[in-house]
């Protein structure tokens, strides 16, 4: 059997595969339609004009949904773990769940709403996004550490807690930096007076997106060792 097939690791396999695709395709299509400069545009910058957009757009559902089955699945696990382990709370375990599926949401919006259009949706949308899926790994870090040994080696942990610790410190700069980016067009200079603010922002956007991205990569070793089935039950009303 290949490694993939193992449990239901092709989740996050996928999930951290189609992900960087998105970011990368995108980035790739923008460049090659010189709508975006070469170094370190924002991402959503890659999105905003057609055609990128439109790939930008369908990719990224694709990956808020992914990561949606992938959270479930997570807290399914953990849900299970549980219940022969002991050793984290249901409450967290809810918690670190449902902050996963707000930062999806915020994906959506972001897919949904480009920059260029209606930049206060997007912009709200890239917050929940960044805000929720930095909290989502912070959370998830903890779970972690209460479910050692159960859950995942030691070495594994610290892992998780070192990639939350980055995109802890970068969302900061992304966010506050952005505040003081005032141009808005997708071609910058480095004369322009926020050009700064914009550089130090859209690295850290990048730096935190793809912590997402190499965190979830640490779920495939977990999703190795459980299978997810539907049952259907029929219910008898009479």
């Amino acid at each position: 059997m290949f490694w993939f097939l193992e449990g239901i690791c092709f989740l996050p396999t996928f999930l951290v595969i189609w992900s960087s695709s998105t970011f990368i395709v995108s980035y790739l299509i923008a460049l090659f339609e010189h709508h975006v400069d070469v170094i370190f545009p924002y991402i959503s910058d890659t999105g905003a004009e057609p055609p990128e957009s439109c790939v930008f757009g369908l990719m990224t559902v694709i990956t808020a949904f992914a990561g949606m089955a992938t959270m479930y699945a997570r807290y399914k696990f953990v849900e299970k773990l549980n219940e022969t382990a002991g050793g984290v709370p249901p409450v967290l375990n809810q918690a670190a769940f449902w902050i996963g599926m707000l930062s999806c949401l915020g994906m959506c919006f972001v897919a949904t709403f480009q920059e260029t259009t209606i930049t206060i949706v997007h912009d709200a949308g890239a917050l929940l996004f960044f805000v929720s899926g930095v909290l989502y790994t912070i959370l998830q870090s903890i779970i972690s550490y209460k479910a050692f040994p159960y859950g995942c080696s030691l070495a594994l942990c610290r892992m998780r807690t070192g990639i939350a610790t980055i995109a802890f410190l970068a969302v900061f700069p992304t966010v506050v930096c952005a505040v003081f980016v005032t141009q808005t067009t997708l071609h910058r200079k480095a004369e322009d007076e926020d050009y700064v603010f914009h550089l130090v922002s859209a690295v850290s956007e990048w730096i935190v997106a793809f912590s997402f991205i190499f965190f979830f990569f640490t779920y495939i070793h977990d999703f190795k060792k459980f299978t997810l089935k539907l049952r259907t039950q029929f219910v008898d009303y009479s």
